[in-house]
């Protein structure tokens, strides 16, 4: 018997997606969490860079098609249950890296404090100035 195909060995979910998590590879910094269907990691896999699974839209959605914010991944990760994803990516297309809609580094940007969650990390760039 051959070797099981990488892919295969992911455990997907009844919709056949799997989570993932978005890892900066410089910093350690969480970006967002996301998810992949098995063409968005084969895809990734083979590009180098980021492509998710837009569960709102129904299809592949390659980071960085309108903001222009690419994540080039260097290596893709499995859990020890094999059901999570993480990626080790270079956040690309701004200064220090943009992986929010909102225009901020990290999709993590507010703390819970005081019963409230606050927003703790600056917009960096205007988001409508991002998606036009």
């Amino acid at each position: 018997m051959g070797a099981m195909n990488w892919i295969e060995q992911v455990k997907w979910d009844a919709q056949g997606l799997v989570p993932v998590i978005a890892q900066e590879q410089g910093t350690g910094d969480v970006l967002m969490f996301a998810w992949m269907n098995r063409e968005a990691l084969q895809k990734t896999a083979e590009l180098g860079r980021a492509v998710y699974f837009s569960r709102s839209r129904g299809k592949l959605w390659f980071k960085g098609e309108e903001s222009g914010h690419v994540q080039m991944v260097h290596d893709i990760r499995i859990d020890c249950d094999n059901d999570v994803i993480l990626l080790q990516v270079t956040q690309q297309g701004h200064e220090p890296g943009i992986a929010c809609h909102t225009g901020r580094h990290s999709c993590f940007y507010s703390v819970l404090r005081e019963g409230q969650w606050q927003p703790v990390d600056p917009v960096l760039k205007d988001p409508q100035s991002i998606y036009q």
